[in-house]
């Protein structure tokens, strides 16, 4: 029992460090890009460091030789895809959105995830809605408070948590919590396109799965993809060679932190997580990261942190919570189902049951 209770304690401990983490990476990334960094040269570097950083991780220390040959022409195309989704678009969207905008954008707008996905889900119709199940209701319930949540926090900012001050400050602040050239609306706009690309990424991301069972190829070889990608639509955007420069200062730290987090420790951490609590642990603490930001906001930023943007980003984070309790519901339902089934089999049904018995 005390080694289960430590095991519980790590893991939840483990996953609020890492929303943290992203939290503080996120503000350090929306103060490089105050201070004129390019988003699009922050995607493509910070990519770079990751492909640099997994590839030989993947190859040298996560093997699995019992799964025979994987680099296959459909497993990369599947990873090329992946790679322009969830990298070339989504991560290009959402970084060029904080630009424009505030981490509790990011926030509020990442925990748009789920309610995104059942819609897609539904669309793609490899879900099944039912009228009947209250997990289905709470998901959809779920969703239409997501999309007020995301609504409230593109168009209702509120005031301030402190009154700005008219005295002009004697030197520039370390940190930047909102954008200093601001389009809130269109920051959310491109928030939402990317959590909306993130979606189809996690739907293929599955799909890839089937292919291939060793996650850390398949991360590092989107992300080799990716970079390449994304190199092509930096240049085109970004075509100053100034915007690519690169010093000892503080734009190079937040790269080589963001890279490194990004490639291995956050996904390690993850996946171990997964695979000691469950596929649901992990999610679970994605509205963590508003917790974070609000509480960033109002102690060293407020005189730019917003009551309505803790509001709509609240909001959301309720609907999240909806969605994923919901869908816990329509797995346990699901799982019952195909009990209930193999309780009481049809005579067709029997035969492939033992011959699948006895080839494990």
């Amino acid at each position: 029992m005390r080694r289960v209770a430590l095991s519980d304690v790590m893991a939840c401990g483990s996953m609020v460090v890492v929303e943290g983490c992203i939290i503080g990476l996120t503000i350090m990334a929306s103060t490089a890009m105050a201070k004129g960094m390019s988003p699009f040269v922050f995607v493509v570097y910070t990519n770079a460091l990751s492909s640099l950083i997994l590839l030989p991780y993947s190859f040298f220390f996560d093997t699995n030789r019992s799964e025979g040959t994987w680099l296959t022409l459909p497993f990369l195309v599947q990873v090329f895809v992946l790679g322009l989704i969830g990298v070339t678009i989504a991560q290009n969207l959402a970084f060029v959105g904080l630009s424009y905008s505030s981490p509790i954008v990011a926030c509020g707008f990442a925990n748009q995830m789920p309610a995104l996905s059942f819609i897609l889900a539904i669309l793609l119709r490899s879900t099944k809605f039912d009228w009947k199940r209250s997990g289905s209701l709470a998901r959809l319930i779920g969703t239409l408070i997501s999309f007020g949540g995301a609504i409230s926090l593109t168009l209702y900012k509120g005031p301030t948590i402190k009154a700005p001050s008219l005295t002009l400050p004697s030197r520039p602040p370390l940190l930047v919590f909102t954008s200093t050239h601001e389009n809130w609306v269109l920051g959310c706009k491109l928030f939402a396109a990317s959590s909306f690309a993130l979606a189809i990424w996690n739907f293929l991301q599955a799909k890839t799965l089937k292919i291939c069972k060793q996650v850390m190829k398949i991360i590092s070889f989107y992300t080799l993809f990716g970079t390449i990608q994304t190199t092509g639509v930096a240049l085109y955007f970004e075509r100053d060679p100034e915007a690519w420069k690169l010093g000892l200062n503080f734009e190079l730290l937040i790269i080589v932190l963001t890279g490194i987090f990004s490639s291995l420790i956050r996904t390690k951490v993850q996946m171990w997580c997964t695979r000691l609590k469950g596929p649901f642990f992990v999610p679970l603490f994605k509205p963590c990261g508003i917790a974070y930001a609000t509480t960033f906001g109002c102690l060293l930023f407020s005189d730019t942190f917003h009551y309505g943007s803790i509001m709509g980003a609240f909001i959301c984070g309720v609907g999240y919570y909806t969605v994923l309790w919901g869908q816990t519901k329509d797995e346990e339902a699901s799982k019952l189902d195909g009990r209930n089934k193999m309780v009481s089999p049809s005579r067709d049904e029997k035969v492939p049951l033992l011959q699948q018995d006895s080839q494990v």
